[in-house]
């Protein structure tokens, strides 16, 4: 009687086991979306109280993307906090536009947001509207810019130089 319940529980054992190899197999895993190209359009020198048109084009794989997000973020020299948002309207072939006014002579940044296919990429760039002092413009964070940009690259990353970096700290702190 043993030896029939065994053979019950055990057939139908292997029986699972060997189609989970076989599913397995054909599975394939999924591919990892590329990053999106963009290519910023816009001038980097403009006039003060024109019409400015932010524009920017966006590729994957080689091919236009039609159906992506694009946000245009634009700042003042040294005034990252009053950044503005601005959505980008698809015109054609993959190019996202919106439009803005600067109002006096500055550095200005911005970022073309954009996300395709699940992945983002937020390429930046200097405008120069009319002739302003330099010597008068704000220094722009970069530190701050680029720890920003780190952070979204490899986040959940443990092997990072800021992880080995704060368990050094950490070694440094229990040794003392």
């Amino acid at each position: 009687m043993k030896k029939w319940l065994l053979a019950l529980v055990a057939v139908p054992a292997l029986l699972v086991g060997c189609g989970d190899k076989k599913e397995s197999a054909d599975l394939k895993e999924p591919e990892m979306p590329q990053i999106p190209e963009v290519e910023i359009l816009t001038p980097k020198e403009v006039a003060i109280n024109e019409t400015i048109e932010l524009a920017a084009h966006v590729e994957q794989g080689g091919k236009n993307v039609d159906d992506a997000i694009v946000q245009f973020e634009v700042w003042e020299s040294g005034k990252r906090d009053e950044s503005k948002m601005m959505d980008g309207k698809l015109e054609k072939d993959g190019v996202y536009k919106a439009t803005t006014t600067f109002d006096h002579d500055g550095v200005y940044y911005m970022f073309a947001h954009t996300t395709a296919n699940g992945v983002h990429n937020m390429p930046k760039q200097q405008i120069t509207a009319g002739k302003p002092d330099m010597t008068k413009v704000l220094p722009e964070d970069e530190k701050a810019s680029n720890s920003m940009d780190h952070n979204m690259m490899n986040h959940d990353n443990d092997t990072s130089e800021d992880a080995e970096h704060s368990e050094h700290e950490k070694d440094e702190k229990n040794n003392h």
